[in-house]
């Protein structure tokens, strides 16, 4: 299985992270692929700024050796061709830039080709939106979306997870995406 996760610039790259290294941990047989866009680092820099290279920090803090990094400016890289065959691609976070792209069929930049490359193959499109409140207009995209078969999916919390701490909230949104990709864990206390 081919899976592919994008990062877009929007708070919260950090979760892209955690959950690149639960499918590496839990997925070996999987090709992992991952992109990180250019507004993503600088996110990913604005909330880590005692840390010098935030990308470098959290590929070597969770030990991410299986996954393969692509270019954000790349529109020739596999993942931009559908016979290259990504299964599954998730957005998180999906800033809502790259959402109303993916909503009018922009596709300049690899990340929203990987989208538009999902959709059209009719493939997993899972996308993570970063915002709140929602505007009118992207709640429209992202009901225009789900009407296609996108899952929208953005980090939302949920009592009965009874998280005490960070790692466990975290825990409980990647545990959700992964559940969504069809990947066994045992992240979090599901509902009994």
């Amino acid at each position: 299985m081919k899976i592919l996760l994008c990062m877009s610039g929007a708070s919260g790259v950090e979760l892209g992270f955690y959950l690149l290294s639960a499918i590496e941990k839990l997925k070996n047989e999987c090709e992992l692929f991952c992109i990180v866009s250019e507004n993503a680092l600088l996110s990913l820099k604005e909330e880590n700024k005692k840390i010098k290279d935030p990308l470098k920090f959290y590929k070597d803090k969770l030990g991410l050796k299986n996954t393969i990094f692509l270019d954000n400016k790349d529109l020739k890289a596999c993942v931009s061709s559908g016979s290259f065959g990504i299964e599954k691609t998730v957005i998180t976070p999906c800033s809502i830039n790259t959402l109303a792209k993916i909503y009018s069929g922009i596709a300049d930049s690899l990340i929203t080709r990987a989208a538009a490359v999902a959709i059209k193959e009719n493939k997993k499109l899972i996308l993570a939106p970063r915002e709140m409140p929602f505007s009118s207009i992207s709640l429209k995209h992202m009901f225009k979306l789900s009407k296609i078969g996108v899952i929208i999916a953005p980090a939302v919390y949920a009592s009965y997870s009874n998280s005490k701490d960070l790692d466990e909230l975290r825990n409980f949104f990647v545990g959700k995406w992964l559940s969504l990709l069809d990947i066994e864990h045992n992240l979090y206390k599901k509902w009994e």
